[in-house]
């Protein structure tokens, strides 16, 4: 790191939507400082935070050397992964073609599997009440979506071609699999994307970042878990 280079701000929590950032940085190589934001304890809702990622939700980043040299911040991880590639240059592709391969893989991990799979995680995982219609429904759709994958990474090693923010993105909520109702073993293709990409020793120091920093599971049956339940699935607008 040069000596006149500032660090990016990583607000962060160790969840899958984190570890696409922190993947990221990992793999760029960028130097940067992690600001836990506990989401347990409402950390996402300090005024701070809100002028940063008003939708009270992490991960977000400030870049002290944004655009023009200056300071940027950015919320929501897809934005953040298409901004830090083209700062970088680096997993995502200038050529328009390429990008676009890499651009429908992001958008359908943020529109299509993270929403799907927080949800079969919601209640599989956490909530107090088993419904098994919501059960089903989301345990199900997952279960189509790594279809998806698995169809696509039949002839290819990566979702765009070459190792791609896509991949940053969807990998992480991947990890989960057997919390969603999922085994990777009926999907060999994608079985063996998540080995490959896992095996990725930037992947690893990301995944790692602030792994301490978690105890217990939202689906626990504590004190803890129970306020940190209410205060992440009771959110209404102020």
């Amino acid at each position: 790191m040069r000596s006149s280079e500032k660090p990016i701000e990583l607000y962060y929590w160790p969840t899958p939507n984190g570890w696409k950032i922190s993947i990221m940085l990992e793999e760029c190589r960028l130097p940067y400082v992690m600001k836990p934001v506990n989401i347990g304890i409402g950390d996402q809702f300090k005024r701070s935070f809100l002028r940063i990622a008003p939708n009270n939700r992490m991960p977000a980043i400030v870049d002290p050397d944004g655009p023009g040299g200056k300071s940027i911040s950015i919320f929501e991880s897809g934005a953040i992964l298409q901004y830090l590639g083209r700062k970088t240059g680096k997993f995502y592709p200038a050529n328009e073609r390429q990008r676009v391969e890499v651009d429908q893989w992001l958008f359908w991990q943020m529109g299509g599997l993270g929403p799907m799979a927080g949800q079969a995680h919601h209640f599989r995982q956490y909530a107090q009440e088993k419904i098994p219609y919501a059960i089903k429904r989301y345990t199900n759709e997952v279960n189509r979506l790594y279809g998806v994958m698995n169809k696509r990474l039949k002839d290819r090693d990566y979702l765009a071609g070459r190792y791609s923010i896509a991949d940053m993105a969807c990998w992480g909520w991947v990890v989960p699999a057997k919390n969603q109702g999922q085994q990777l073993e009926n999907f060999p293709h994608l079985k063996k994307w998540f080995e490959r990409v896992s095996a990725r020793p930037a992947v690893r120091r990301g995944f790692a970042l602030g792994r301490d920093l978690r105890q217990g599971t939202l689906g626990d049956k504590t004190k803890d878990a129970e306020k940190a339940r209410k205060i992440l699935f009771g959110q209404r607008a102020n």
